[in-house]
């Protein structure tokens, strides 16, 4: 099946042509068809599926057909999405999408100022992108009204109410009114609170699309494991990096520091590199976006911030320089590539307490990541296999909360060991003598 054979008006086909776009990826070839309808949809799937396209599209064709009212155009279309990075993607596809209608779109997002989004959104907008905290910020200002908004998709679901946007996405459905719209609504899972939201925001007869679960990775990743002590890291990234096969690379951490760390050592080596995490400022995490995407940087450092939402083109490789706590994540960070069908590889380096990490993430994907024979820093230390992040604990010979040993039995040597430790301490801690009272003291003073 080909985008032409889902009804999509020559203007749009046009500019899917123009992306290179011509077969539908699942989620696309199922999710297209019923919005066009003006069913609304639950889709299920994980990033690299696609999604953008499956929303966007019958948003675009449904609002290119039909009339515009005169006077000031309202906004007819809301798109919510959980970050910056991930709003200013959906944007970039609707105006890709859009370049031969007069469907006008804009964005808006925090952490920088609102001068130039207030400016765009008083041309007029068809279609609004939008984070929730700056969403409502500017509805209470006045500059933005939501009661004429038809289509609303909720994008990232279950990664919104995790970030703590419950009460923004409340607030924002309220401003929309209780007159039904049609709704699409994506998630990579279905907890409870987002099901919650389906009840509440879609149809009775809403059609669903599920494809490619969370817990199942894109097949067309090769993915692998370097066993490494921690000390040994850094010497393998530089290793890995010499792969002439690698063009770029999406280097995930545990934490900002960490990110900031292995940037400054990319660039001592001499190897372009930058860093994106949440104490970077919106300007500074879209410039270091924008450079690696234009491959004026081979690598980009980031923190699971990064890990969902980012669409970068033909990105070859994905290193897990940390080993994610959640197996969920592992999922996400890898998704960056082998995205829209293309082929990628993912590369992660599991140091001894993290085994129990890596292990979780076999069980979610169900199948074992293969080790890599080319390591030419190989695990010294022993791998944990208890609990993830800490030092397992023997509870033989460990004092209890009833005394030393909990009166196990011990064997001779121990026992052995015991006495001598319990003699020098002995030695040590020799009571001193009692001093005699001088005579002519004074007599203790009775009861």
């Amino acid at each position: 099946m080909e985008f032409r054979d889902l009804g999509i008006d020559a203007e749009l086909l046009h500019a899917l042509d123009d992306a290179g776009y011509t077969v539908p990826t699942p989620i696309q070839e199922q999710a297209i068809p019923a919005a066009v309808r003006g069913r609304d949809v639950l889709g299920l799937a994980q990033t690299g599926t696609g999604k953008t396209c499956a929303f966007a599209i019958p948003i675009l064709q449904k609002l290119k057909n039909e009339e515009r009212l005169p006077g000031f155009p309202p906004i007819r279309s809301l798109i919510l999405t959980p970050t910056r990075e991930l709003a200013i993607q959906i944007y970039d596809s609707f105006v890709a999408y859009a370049k031969y209608t007069d469907i006008r779109c804009a964005l808006v997002y925090g952490g920088v100022s609102q001068y130039n989004q207030t400016e765009a959104l008083s041309a007029g907008v068809d279609v609004l992108i939008a984070t929730p905290g700056r969403l409502n910020d500017l509805c209470g200002q006045g500059y933005i009204d939501l009661e004429d908004v038809e289509l609303f998709v909720l994008d990232e679901a279950d990664r919104m109410l995790d970030m703590g946007f419950i009460d923004d996405v409340e607030r924002i459905i309220k401003r929309m009114g209780d007159r039904h719209m049609q709704t699409l609504l994506f998630s990579a899972t279905m907890p409870r609170s987002v099901q919650k939201l389906v009840k509440r925001l879609l149809n009775e007869e809403f059609d669903t699309v599920e494809v490619t679960p969370v817990s199942t990775t894109v097949e067309a990743i090769d993915q692998s494991v370097y066993f490494v002590d921690r000390e040994n890291k850094k010497k393998l990234l530089l290793y890995t990096l010499r792969d002439p096969a690698l063009d770029r690379a999406l280097v995930f951490v545990r934490t900002k520091t960490e990110a900031d760390k292995v940037a400054h050592d990319l660039a001592r080596a001499h190897v372009g590199a930058s860093a994106i995490h949440g104490d970077k400022s919106q300007i500074d995490r879209q410039n270091a976006l924008n450079r690696f995407k234009e491959g004026k940087i081979r690598v980009l450092v980031a923190t699971d911030i990064a890990a969902r939402g980012l669409d970068i083109s033909e990105l070859s490789h994905v290193i897990n320089y940390d080993v994610p706590n959640e197996p969920e994540n592992y999922v996400h960070r890898i998704g960056r590539t082998g995205r829209a069908g293309h082929g990628g590889i993912a590369i992660t380096f599991c140091q001894a307490d993290e085994v129990p990490y890596l292990r979780r993430i076999e069980r979610l994907i169900d199948k074992t990541v293969p080790i890599r024979e080319d390591n030419p820093y190989p695990m010294q230390e022993k791998p944990h296999e208890g609990k993830a992040g800490g030092r397992s604990r023997s509870r033989r010979g460990g004092r209890g909360r009833r005394g030393l040993n909990n009166n196990k039995p011990q064997t001779e040597q121990a026992a052995a060991q015991t006495d001598q430790a319990a003699a020098a301490g002995g030695e040590k801690r020799r009571r001193p003598r009692r001093r005699r009272k001088p005579s002519g003291s004074a007599p203790a003073k009775e009861n």
